[in-house]
């Protein structure tokens, strides 16, 4: 494979090419999914090809093709300089990349049971036990399951000596009951994606998780309505992983901040100046972005430009001091990339993603947090969200919560919703859980880039208060 690749290095560099790479990637799903006892999906799907970028002139240039011989190689090559050529003609600015050394290396996602091994009936067979068990309760009109696995091997081949070989697996389960009655219908869910095998699933206590699920959708039903009001609001891990993602996660990839992928997912109010001076969150505060964190998704060797997988701080007790970058656009602030170039396939071009933005673990356990809240909400698992196109004004929604009275859970309240602006809310964090109550949690459904590109990334959390925050309704 190496002899072949290089035959597009090769030629694209004999075009006029000053550098150039090639990625080959083949990617192999199984997504299984039922409802309401019926098996509603299975599916096995394969899918191969290589992609060239290029600089050529100062521009860049990429093709694809899922025809892996030495004569469509040099094709392909042949574009991708060509297209590098023509944009070059307009480029304002020729394109810098930060120094990298090559590196010949290979990675392996660690695992004990590759889920591709275990017989498909029997993957299905507890999915449809799992729906079985969440239509116990004759309110649940609804249940569905679903279960992946994905397997993705990356080659990586660079003009500057790189050659690296990556084998990666995800795997992930999630299910959700939904009631109806009393004039309503509500909803319950639990969904756990990992960088790792099916000894992740075997691990998980899912008929206790599906049965408390069912439950709770069939008490919201009756449950009081959540009230409108500022209260102290308490945000469980699973749905704090999803604020993370949409107020940290996005506003901090570079090129949002550039506007260079502005037409689909908008820009950022992060800007350039507020690098190392602005006060993003309180002193509770710590995000990092990790690619090297253990079973998240956004966990890897090396990204799609050969860089190695990283730590990086990106708040620091709540001073906001770094972004998600690439070659390019590292060098405009005078540094080198962190890591986070990421493609979908072989067929696009990598762009700036988020890896595992996590909060880091604080010193709190959730009972001591909610014993020290004399009046608060506390809410979980994510329902709607909102967001302006700078990521600085949100609106989200949450499927259940719980009042706080003097230190004490009281009533289960139904259709929580909370809204604030970004640097208000995580400036009135003043509490985190521990490490004991830290979970990293799979997004396996990020998108953004025009045409759309799908990334699968983690977020670590554990439950956190947050002071005086507007809830209410959520519609």
């Amino acid at each position: 494979m190496r002899e072949l690749l290089s035959v597009a290095i090769d030629e694209a560099v004999k075009q006029g090419a000053s550098y150039a790479d090639v990625r080959r990637v083949e990617r192999y799903m199984q997504p299984l999914s039922t409802r309401n006892g019926q098996v509603l999906s299975l599916s096995s799907t394969e899918d191969a090809g290589f992609g060239v970028r290029v600089l050529a002139n100062g521009a860049w240039g990429f093709a694809s093709s899922s025809s892996l011989d030495e004569e469509e190689l040099r094709n392909t090559a042949r574009r991708a300089v060509s297209i590098a050529m023509a944009s070059a003609r307009v480029q304002r600015d020729p394109v810098e990349l930060s120094p990298l050394e090559g590196v010949e290396d290979t990675y392996k996602t660690p695992m004990r049971k590759d889920p591709f091994e275990v017989d498909i009936e029997d993957r299905l067979a507890l999915l449809l036990e799992l729906d079985e068990a969440l239509r116990e309760p004759e309110e649940v009109r609804m249940a569905t399951t679903s279960m992946n696995a994905l397997h993705e091997k990356k080659i990586f081949m660079s003009t500057e000596g790189s050659y690296i070989e990556q084998d990666m697996m995800e795997t992930g389960i999630s299910f959700m009951a939904t009631a109806a009655g009393n004039g309503d219908v509500q909803r319950r869910s639990f969904s756990d994606y990992v960088s790792g095998g099916y000894e992740h699933i075997e691990g998980l206590d899912l008929f206790e998780r599906a049965e408390r699920m069912s439950e709770e959708a069939v008490d919201l039903l009756t449950a009081d309505v959540c009230p409108q009001m500022e209260s102290d609001l308490i945000l469980g891990g699973s749905h704090l992983a999803l604020q993370i993602h949409e107020s940290c996660g996005h506003p901090i990839e570079l090129d949002r901040v550039y506007g260079t992928e502005a037409s689909f997912a908008g820009t950022s109010f992060l800007t350039t100046d507020k690098q190392g001076e602005f006060q993003y969150g309180s002193s509770e505060v710590n995000i990092v972005a990790d690619a090297t964190a253990p079973l998240g998704l956004g966990t890897f060797g090396y990204d799609d430009e050969g860089v190695e997988a990283q730590r990086t701080d990106i708040v620091r007790e709540g001073l906001f001091v770094d972004y998600l970058t690439s070659r390019e656009t590292a060098t405009t602030l005078g540094q080198n990339s962190n890591g986070t170039m990421l493609a979908e396939g072989w067929s696009n071009l990598p762009m700036v993603r988020m890896t595992n933005v996590n909060l880091e673990p604080g010193d709190w356990t959730l009972d001591e947090i909610i014993d020290d809240t004399e009046y608060g909400i506390y809410t979980d698992s994510s329902k709607s969200w909102s967001l302006d196109d700078k990521r600085l004004n949100f609106h989200f929604g949450t499927e259940i919560a719980w009042e706080i009275v003097d230190g004490d859970v009281t009533r289960m309240l139904k259709n929580p919703a909370y809204t604030d602006m970004t640097p208000h809310f995580w400036n009135a964090c003043d509490a985190v859980a521990g490490e004991d109550e830290w979970h990293i949690w799979g997004t396996p459904g990020c998108a953004k880039g025009e045409p759309v590109q799908i990334a699968h990334v983690g977020h670590g959390a554990a439950p956190a208060r947050f002071r005086n925050i507007k809830v209410g309704v959520g519609k």
